[in-house]
């Protein structure tokens, strides 16, 4: 259900100059400047006219921003509770303008819309409701108002007089999501959107048609975001939380985290788990997406046990059997592995919220925290090392028989090429000669180092070496 936020102070006030505009324009008869949106299942047109910036008010559910609202929680409460106000308008108008991962830092994009807005002027109209509430168009308000003052004029299409808020919202979605808009959605912000219109039951191919995408993609972000919002709910400790910004830079790193759950899944699920928590927790440490590729079920047992300190050592809480909500039935729990990684897990995010809450220098709480991600940190990184090194051991020792693998696929194709060369009578048979010669030469190479190297020879290998003796 899409949340009504009223109207604003200005409504009745805009809505009069909205209408004298238009009337304006209707009277002048000509050509006017229109602006096409799909409104409510059809191609519609409207009306483009010209508003002091001054007069119109961001859009408080806008999806551009909705993940970095949670960068201050307590402006983001007044956002909520007064989305009018001008302290909340001046708290949207600095998210707009911010860095989507860090809202801390001024985005750099933003100045080169500024720029390019002071340079070639507005190229695309924004698009207002008639009480002069910015549908889109947000971001290029924010960059008028900051190069301009409120009295710069800014071109807007007018939207009818019956638009709700929940037009408002399919509008804004359905054009911010083109090719061609200035700045596009971060990641986090556009897991939400499709999980409200997943949650207004709009259905999965409407998704993607919308996004431009596929069903599957779609239902990989559905699982992305779930899985956030689970690690949000698991880094609560205190008062405080992950916010969902937090995740805003580790979109890679997530899309391949589900293809490899996925895959592991339909061999073990226990293990798929295991590795689930493992790259989780290496992904809030901050290790990057090649370094989540070292990490196997296996890792903690094999690596990580070994290089976390003692106070740091994960104890798993008895799993013991699981109770169904609602059901007179119990399942069996996580394996103590499982369970153990959880709790390391938990630690991580819970030490990473108290890092993101911005607490003052020095004290004990943030200074713990520091040193707990630290520690995790300096053992996730010496059992990298060690996993990298033998992830190179067994790519060497791979390398030989795959290349020998290919050598005799090759050769089965080189049969085939021989039938039909047959049939047409095209084969060059010098041409043949010598590559048999060369075949032959290989094989004679290879022979020589198979029996300096293979301590013990199969059957098969037994057979090449043999080659030698017989003065192949």
């Amino acid at each position: 259900m899409t949340r009504d936020y009223g109207r604003p102070p200005r409504a009745e006030e805009n809505r009069a100059s909205v209408e004298f505009r238009l009337r304006e324009l209707s009277e002048a008869g000509g050509l006017r400047e229109t602006v096409t949106i799909d409104w409510r299942g059809n191609l519609s047109s409207f009306d483009v006219i010209e508003m002091s910036v001054g007069d119109l008010y961001y859009n408080p559910a806008t999806h551009r921003i909705r993940a970095q609202r949670s960068h201050d929680a307590d402006r983001d409460l007044l956002l909520e509770a007064d989305p009018w106000s001008a302290e909340s308008q001046a708290y949207l108008d600095f998210l707009l303008k911010a860095v989507p991962a860090d809202p801390s830092r001024p985005d750099p994009e933003f100045d080169k819309l500024a720029d390019s807005l002071v340079q070639y002027g507005q190229n695309d109209a924004g698009l207002i409701t008639r009480d002069g509430v910015l549908v889109n168009g947000n971001t290029r308000r924010a960059a008028l108002l900051q190069r301009y003052g409120p009295t710069q004029v800014m071109r807007v299409g007018v939207l009818p007089a019956s638009c709700s808020w929940g037009d408002i919202a399919s509008v804004e979605l359905a054009l911010q999501l083109r090719k061609d808009h200035r700045r596009e959605y971060s990641y986090i912000n556009r897991l939400l959107a499709i999980d409200e219109l997943v949650s207004q039951g709009v259905a999965l191919a409407s998704i993607a048609t919308t996004f431009r995408t596929t069903q599957e993609a779609c239902r990989r972000d559905q699982w992305v975001y779930n899985l956030i919002r689970s690690m949000v709910r698991r880094s609560e400790a205190d008062g405080r939380a992950l916010p969902l910004i937090a995740f805003e830079d580790h979109a890679e790193k997530l899309r391949e985290l589900h293809r490899k759950v996925a895959k592991e899944e339909a061999n073990s699920p226990e293990k798929a788990d295991l590795m689930l928590e493992l790259r989780l927790a290496a992904a809030m440490l901050g290790f990057s997406k090649t370094d989540l590729r070292l990490i196997e079920a296996d890792f903690q047992g094999r690596y990580l046990a070994n290089a976390l300190p003692s106070g740091l050592q994960p104890v798993p809480s008895s799993a013991g059997a699981v109770r169904i909500p609602g059901l007179s039935r119990t399942v069996k729990g996580p394996s103590d592995a499982v369970a153990a990684a959880r709790v390391m897990t938990d630690a991580v995010l819970q030490a990473k919220a108290v890092s993101s809450a911005h607490l003052p220098t020095g004290s004990q709480e943030a200074v713990r925290a520091a040193d707990t991600l630290r520690a995790y940190k300096d053992a996730f990184e010496s059992s990298l090392e060690f996993a990298g090194k033998d992830a190179r051991v067994r790519k060497r020792k791979q390398a030989a028989p795959t290349r020998l693998a290919d050598a005799s696929q090759a050769i089965d194709q080189c049969v085939t090429d021989l039938v039909m060369s047959r049939a047409s009578r095209s084969l060059d048979e010098d041409a043949f000669d010598d590559a048999v010669a060369k075949l032959r030469r290989s094989l004679g190479k290879l022979a020589i180092e198979v029996k300096r190297t293979v301590s013990e020879p199969g059957d098969e290998t037994s057979w090449l070496i043999g080659l030698l003796d017989k003065g192949h």
